[in-house]
């Protein structure tokens, strides 16, 4: 992406193929062509498209052991109906998630397609957040367990490392824990303590990302547990190094772009189709919606 200094260009949202080329307005860097994210024809070919990148980040977040129990949530915003979002049934193995078994859920917690039974945390939280960042396509949340290890800290994450820059300036911490969520009040004060930002530290509780696609939301969550565990460990054994702020925040626009985090997570994506194809099983009737 572009970089909003102009004088700092990396990524160049432009052509199907990645390559790069020499910056002829900055000698000695290099400007980099990035893949773009699909576009579609119609809604219903775009709402089959986010169903089965949803299944495949839960399947994902399985293989990562990044679930754990009945906890966590992953979402998505209906693409025709925005006041609408689809989410896990409660109590299903992230491992065995379907495009079928998805629930559709409007923000008075009615589930408006499906039969399973919803998470009422999943609806506190995510139902606000959606309704507060219009921009939020995707939202994920799960008890991993270096992301709840890390919010017992009560402290935002460090610049100590080049991803943990793609949360520089960029995630808020919110404090203190009442519980399980299960207060509406709770859920929009995580949606105004999240702002802008594109991530959460819920204190003694775990980590929430959003996202303008499910991929980029999804690869937050992934890139934000790994660097709450680099931190653990640097400073077990001693005390890390901060990047400097100008290099981060440069850094930030380069690693913490919108097309950088969708990007990333195409790799899982490759691999988990690869060995579980059957997320592919995505029909014609899942595109179609009829409320």
């Amino acid at each position: 992406m572009a970089s909003d200094n102009s004088n700092i260009k990396v990524f160049q949202e432009a052509g199907e193929k990645v390559a790069f080329t020499k910056d002829s307005s900055n000698s000695g860097r290099f400007v980099f062509t990035m893949p773009q994210p699909p576009t579609f024809a119609n809604v219903e070919d775009e709402r089959r498209h986010l169903k089965q990148r949803l299944v495949a980040a839960y399947r994902v977040f399985s293989k990562l052991g990044l679930d754990e129990g009945i906890a966590g949530h992953l979402t998505c915003r209906d693409p025709e109906y925005p006041e609408l979002f689809w989410v896990n049934p409660f109590g299903k193995s992230f491992s065995c998630i379907t495009a079928k078994d998805l629930l559709l859920v409007d923000h008075h917690g009615n589930v408006v397609k499906g039969r399973s039974p919803l998470n009422a945390a999943a609806f506190v939280i995510h139902s606000k957040i959606h309704a507060a960042r219009p921009d939020a396509v995707a939202a994920c949340h799960s008890h991993s367990l270096h992301g709840k290890a890390f919010s017992s800290l009560a402290r935002p994450l460090l610049p100590i490392t080049q991803d943990a820059c793609m949360f520089y300036n960029d995630h808020a911490l919110f404090p203190g824990f009442n519980g399980v969520v299960a207060d509406e009040a709770e859920g929009e004060r995580m949606a105004e303590t999240l702002a802008g930002h594109k991530a959460l530290i819920l204190q003694n509780h775990g980590l929430l990302t959003v996202g303008g696609s499910v991929d980029e939301a999804a690869f937050w969550f992934i890139a934000l547990d790994r660097s709450c565990q680099a931190q653990l460990l640097a400073e077990a054994v001693g005390t890390p190094v901060c990047i400097s702020d100008e290099v981060a925040r440069d850094s930030h626009r380069t690693v913490g772009s919108r097309i950088s985090g969708w990007f990333n997570f195409q790799p899982y994506y490759e691999r988990i189709v690869r060995e579980q194809p059957d997320i592919l099983d995505v029909d014609e009737e899942d595109g179609k919606l009829v409320i």
